[in-house]
């Protein structure tokens, strides 16, 4: 396995990595990225691009936010333009994704590539109108991006087949399997008839995902970003011990002191709920979750990476597989059910280089709980009381919590 330390590390930039037409990229793809802003690779793409356009199985494990889309997008857009011309409804390349979130963000970064080498990518997922995705398959596709749920949906009623891929993606392999998704990978695995090159990225390499790449990937190379600290100490930690009737108004203030904002609850009604308090201390707030319509999710999380929404209130599930720049701070209004939760929350803000900030409010019965996700992931940080006068919590990065 090759390894690499995380993009965010100070020395290795993207600057300083080989460019994309050094690693083999077709010169319609890399004008294709300059357009969009994209120089110099990240790590993740230096180190599997080359790999994968040679056709090789390929293992990467890399954390969200990484460049993992351009990572397994290049080559793949670059493969499928040598494919022969597709009939209705047979994509020649899948892109499988565990969220209707990370589908369309997906999208969104291989749409305008697609179109500059005159490539079809269509995303299809629930929630969204299946007549409309049926139209866009029926006048071809070359590339699908799916969530496993609606492309099974899709195969069931005869308007999209696996049968003619020759790329297969698939992303965040381990949220597929913490949400369940497994026995629908392995229903599209079994029905693919080609011989086909498989991508697999995801964060961790072990359980199902181990399993899955045993018993489908055949001799791939393996490459890691590693982000041994990063995930903790990349990020400013602060514990606040907060009252019931005061925790709403001390979140108001955090997010007055801020320009991006994202909110942890553990609740659809819990989101809805602290969206109302806060616009009534004058925050200006939305919410994501699995009960809100698909076309109200995408509004509201454009609003937010665009800056129009200053603070964003999602549930754990309807935040998986977010990959939004720039946030400033995360707050665990909800403390995480455990050390994991606590890290796939926070890995949200300090993103690409980026420092971040990480607020967890905790209530007196919620102290012996929260001490032992800081075991967890080997923090030590006093849990401090504060009330939402406090001026600290306008800048609760300047403040350093053991010199109170």
């Amino acid at each position: 396995m090759t390894t690499l330390a995380d993009p965010t590390d100070r020395d290795l930039t993207p600057s300083d990595q080989a460019s994309f037409a050094d690693l083999g990229v077709d010169p319609d793809i890399v004008e294709a990225l300059e357009a969009e802003g994209i120089i110099r690779p990240f790590a993740i793409q230096a180190m599997t691009v080359a790999d994968a356009l040679a056709g090789r199985d390929v293992c990467g494990k890399a954390k969200t936010g990484s460049g993992k889309t351009l990572a397994f997008g290049v080559p793949l857009l670059q493969r499928t333009m040598d494919a022969p011309a597709t009939e209705p409804g047979r994509p020649k390349a899948l892109v499988l994704v565990p969220t209707r979130e990370l589908a369309v963000q997906v999208a969104e970064v291989l749409l305008p590539l697609g179109a500059a080498v005159e490539l079809r990518v269509v995303a299809v997922y629930g929630g969204a109108d299946i007549e409309r995705q049926i139209k866009k398959l029926r006048r071809g596709v070359d590339v699908v991006i799916a969530t496993p749920g609606r492309l099974i949906d899709l195969g069931d009623r005869g308007e999209l087949s696996v049968a003619d891929i020759e790329t297969l993606v698939l992303d965040e392999a381990d949220r597929m399997a913490d949400m369940g998704f497994m026995p629908q990978v392995e229903w599209v695995l079994r029905r693919l008839e080609r011989e086909h090159q498989t991508l697999l990225f995801s964060a961790t390499l072990d359980g199902a995902v181990d399993r899955l790449v045993s018993r489908y990937l055949t001799d791939p190379v393996r490459h890691e970003v590693a982000s041994p600290s990063t995930t903790v100490d990349a990020m400013e930690h602060r514990f606040l011990e907060v009252h019931q009737m005061d925790r709403v108004k001390v979140c108001a203030a955090i997010c007055r002191g801020s320009e991006k904002v994202l909110v942890f609850v553990r609740t659809k009604h819990g989101a809805d709920r602290l969206v109302e308090q806060l616009r009534k201390e004058g925050v200006q707030a939305g919410a994501i979750h699995g009960d809100l319509r698909q076309v109200n999710r995408e509004r509201t999380l454009k609003d937010f990476a665009d800056g129009k929404l200053p603070v964003l209130v999602a549930t754990d599930v309807a935040a998986r597989g977010l990959d939004i720049d720039a946030v400033d701070v995360v707050v665990h209004f909800d403390p995480p059910e455990d050390h994991k939760a606590y890290l796939h929350r926070s890995g949200r803000t300090a993103r690409a280089g980026s420092a971040g900030l990480v607020v967890t409010l905790v209530q007196w019965n919620q102290v012996l709980e929260v001490e032992r996700i800081q075991t967890r992931i080997g923090l030590r940080m006093p849990i401090v009381e504060m009330f939402s006068n406090d001026p600290r919590l306008a800048d609760l990065a300047g403040w350093l919590p053991e010199a109170s």
